[in-house]
């Protein structure tokens, strides 16, 4: 797939006000900082498109972006930054639970971890979080080129097996923004679920996301 056209569409904070178009949707989650924004702009081909802060915890919206004018890709809150005031970050989880459970234009998840560091147990309570609402999802390890080439393999091992077992995840994926690693692998596999069909999402109990001790 090509990108040939993207653009900021909205930033919402109630799920209320979420598109009603049912145009396929593709998530992205990860921890404040983690390199989302840098992601999408390189995905699309556009320096500026989506807003990169030097300080981390400051997307607090669902950012939704419209990709070549058939889908969109949609910026969720970061989350595990410490500094952000505990009634702030309970709001960004109600939204992310929300939005996550019930929207059923969701065709993919893509959850960005770093590659210099072992996941989180915030990490990890997303994946499982994922897999409990049996939603796919791509783990993409992103800022690669800040490895040396002959650690990558044994950064991307330890990243996988930090995980364990995961049941709704499609692919581990490295990627770069700076060198461009990994983007086309990202661009087939949305490519691939953006055309499928979409399912009623399995109502449950929600479990807690990612929430800060």
């Amino acid at each position: 797939m090509k990108i040939t056209s993207a653009r900021f569409v909205a930033s919402l904070t109630d799920v209320r006000q979420l598109p009603t178009d049912g145009l396929p949707e593709i998530a992205l989650v990860g921890r404040s900082n983690v390199g989302k924004s840098s992601l999408i702009n390189k995905l699309c081909g556009k320096k500026n498109l989506a807003f990169i802060s030097s300080t981390p915890g400051k997307t607090q919206a669902l950012n939704y972006f419209l990709i070549n004018e058939s889908f969109y890709i949609v910026d969720l809150p970061g989350y595990g930054y410490a500094r952000v005031p505990e009634h702030v970050k309970a709001g960004w989880s109600k939204l992310i639970e929300n939005y996550l459970s019930n929207r059923e234009q969701i065709k993919l998840v893509l959850h960005i971890v770093d590659a210099r560091h072992e996941p989180t147990e915030l990490d990890k309570m997303m994946a499982g979080w994922l897999d409990y609402f049996k939603i796919p999802y791509v783990i993409v390890i992103t800022k690669i080129d800040k490895i040396a080439r002959s650690k990558i393999t044994k950064q991307v091992d330890m990243i996988k097996n930090a995980f364990g077992k995961l049941k709704y995840c499609q692919d581990f994926i490295i990627f770069s923004a700076i060198t461009g690693v990994g983007k086309n692998e990202l661009l087939s596999i949305i490519e691939k679920y953006i055309s499928s069909p979409t399912k009623q999402r399995i109502q449950r109990k929600q479990p807690q996301v990612a929430q800060e001790k």
